[in-house]
């Protein structure tokens, strides 16, 4: 299709009724309209496998399903099936479900690595929960984030880092401190500057690359030395990396883990887990003063858990992390080979592990360029490809990822067109896509 023809008249309508009662207009920044070229961010009306239609009509294929919860594909038989179980047997009691301590059960023989596990709704809750048992066990206020990761909760401890940080008291902000990634020395030096003030490090173990050899466990040794605690953020690579995590992949064991996106397929569920010792802490088996670990109205809801189970489940039984493996390795390799082959290898760049693929939009310079990501993201949409990323489901067949190279290939004549006018503009069509965190709208 051509981009000129290219509109979504109902998409474009739903939009507004969105920013007219829904601040941002999505529930979640990275869905915002704002995210996708002007006038072209679909609305989606319904989804099965790794296809979505919007209320245009128009069907896609999409990557980065649910913000890379749904790694199975939309309405994922098995899950759907076991989430159909439940839902006339009642969804939440006042008093714990059956359901929740069969579920925790099959989460720790998935997760051999943790002891104990409780459950949330959201990946915010859970880490957030983690931040303050260390901070009750260490009896220490700091917290050390890794400063190269995008995300890590919808709480003042992080958000006030970022340049969203208005309503957020500079007391909150301060008591939180970053350290980069894959550097031991320089994490060493800030634990030494804040001696016996920090009361943990909280990263993703990975992301766009494998961690630099030695790194992790030498984290754990620092952890014990200077008497902190580990917190590994799992939300993405809990499945995609390995059905344990990275922590399974790698073998280094952190104090507490979080995990969830890819836990339930796209229903709502998360876990913090971790050492007995310090999950005791928020439980009635401990003897000092209590923690408020997590109490959430919904977080066992029996559905959600079913469909966690059922996840678990399918992962181990048919081999699912190799599959996304295999399906992002495909893709990869043939969005390098038509980019190199446009003239544009070294600006449409792809990176990440095969299971969690990203790409960069590089300009003239080489520098990263939201004008340049706009036009790429308008062709990407025209022929049919929703792609924030190339993070793939298990979902995508060959034919799914045969069409998205071709696509990318048609999106990489007009970017090198835009290269040689040192001018994206003319095919990008409206304002750039903008970045998520920014101090003004």
């Amino acid at each position: 299709m051509d981009t000129e023809e290219f509109l979504l008249p109902r998409s474009r309508t739903a939009n507004e009724r969105l920013h007219a009662l829904i601040p941002g207009g999505a529930h979640t920044y990275a869905k915002g309209d704002d995210q996708y070229p002007e006038h072209l961010a679909p609305v989606i009306s319904h989804g099965r496998g790794a296809h979505v239609w919007d209320v245009d009509g128009n069907r896609y294929i999409e990557y980065g399903s649910g913000l890379r919860s749904v790694s199975l594909g939309h309405a994922h038989p098995r899950v759907i099936e076991a989430v159909r179980r439940e839902l006339d047997r009642g969804s939440n009691f006042v008093r714990p479900s059956i359901l929740e301590v069969e579920a925790a059960e099959r989460f720790l023989a998935t997760v051999p690595t943790a002891e104990m596990v409780k459950f949330a709704k959201n990946g915010s809750d859970a880490t957030t929960a983690a931040v303050r048992l260390a901070r009750a066990v260490t009896g220490r206020p700091r917290v050390a984030v890794c400063g190269d990761h995008p995300f890590f909760s919808v709480d003042d401890w992080f958000i006030g880092t970022t340049p969203m940080s208005a309503g957020i008291p500079a007391a909150a902000e301060d008591l939180t401190v970053a350290f980069p990634y894959g550097d031991l020395a320089a994490t060493e030096e800030l634990l030494g500057r804040y001696e016996d003030e920090v009361a943990c490090l909280i990263l993703e173990p990975a992301t766009h690359s494998d961690p630099p050899p030695g790194y992790l466990a030498g984290l754990r040794e620092l952890a014990d030395r200077h008497g902190c605690v580990l917190i590994f953020d799992e939300m993405i690579t809990g499945f995609r990396w390995s059905e344990a995590g990275a922590q399974g992949l790698y073998g280094v064991v952190p104090d507490l883990s979080t995990f969830g996106k890819a836990l339930g397929n796209g229903f709502a569920v998360s876990a913090l887990a971790g050492r007995r010792e310090l999950m005791e802490r928020g439980g009635l088996r401990d003897s000092r003063d209590r923690v408020f670990l997590l109490s959430t109205t919904h977080g066992a809801e029996t559905h959600s858990l079913a469909a966690a189970m059922a996840v678990q489940t399918t992962y181990t039984e048919e081999g699912i992390t190799a599959q996304l493996h295999a399906l992002g390795e495909r893709l990869a390799a043939g969005v390098r080979e038509v980019a190199a082959a446009m003239g544009v290898g070294d600006h449409i760049v792809v990176r990440g592990r095969a299971s969690n693929l990203v790409f960069a939009t590089l300009d003239e310079t080489g520098q990263p360029s939201q004008r340049y990501r706009t036009l790429f993201l308008r062709h990407l949409l025209a022929g049919g490809v929703l792609a924030p990323s190339f993070v793939v489901s298990s979902a995508l067949s060959d034919a799914d990822i045969a069409h998205t190279v071709d696509v990318v290939a048609q999106a990489c004549a007009v970017y090198r067109k835009a290269l040689d006018a040192g001018d994206p503009t003319p095919w990008s069509a409206g304002r750039p896509v903008k970045p998520v965190f920014r101090r003004l709208a």
